[in-house]
């Protein structure tokens, strides 16, 4: 959560009363260094990809009738995110929330060492070799950015590992969201800086 919880600003929390739940707060919206708002709840970013599928807005994912979640996969004891399936492919969804504000315009991912996210990689790679579709999808949770790069000086080894997956055919989509406290939705692609 590096440039998201700075003191002083405004953020906004949801309560449960789920006794399931060890802390009965979930940290939903953070003021970044920058000044722009930025949702922080990473479950939401599936539900966000997965709606704006359904609805159609992202007319390279529009050709798949049958929608999962969640569904077991790969060789690493795996879950995909979303996967899609037509007469003719399976295309496997991996959602990453991107929350690393730099300013400018620009965010970054991972904002940590990511041995979790390698393992995405290694597994998405794996299906392309396998005649699939594989699409990393990252949903940039953040207002006012227009770019997504690899933060490579907080995790080399997964910004390299990403380049091997895009050379292998695995396939890169980065949205940006328009988030309010009321609301967050994606809203169309942004410039891939890697």
């Amino acid at each position: 959560m590096k440039n998201c919880v700075v003191q002083g600003t405004r953020c906004w929390y949801s309560l449960t009363t789920d006794k399931k739940r060890k802390l009965p707060g979930t940290l939903e919206l953070v003021t970044t260094e920058s000044g722009n708002l930025a949702c922080i709840n990473s479950v939401l970013a599936n539900r966000i990809v997965l709606d704006g599928i359904r609805c159609g807005a992202i007319d390279a994912l529009s050709s798949y009738p049958i929608i999962r979640t969640e569904v077991r996969y790969g060789e690493e004891n795996s879950r995909i995110d979303i996967m899609l399936e037509n007469s003719n492919n399976i295309c496997f969804v991996e959602v990453k929330n991107v929350t690393l504000d730099m300013g400018g315009g620009l965010a970054l991912f991972p904002d940590s060492v990511t041995s979790r996210g390698s393992k995405h990689l290694r597994e998405l790679m794996r299906v392309v070799t396998l005649g699939h579709r594989a699409i990393l999808f990252f949903c940039v949770q953040i207002n006012g950015i227009d770019r997504l790069g690899v933060a490579s000086d907080i995790d080399a080894d997964y910004a390299h590992m990403l380049l091997q997956a895009i050379d292998i055919g695995v396939e890169v989509m980065a949205w940006k969201c328009q988030v309010t406290q009321f609301s967050n939705k994606l809203i169309g692609p942004i410039d891939l800086i890697f």
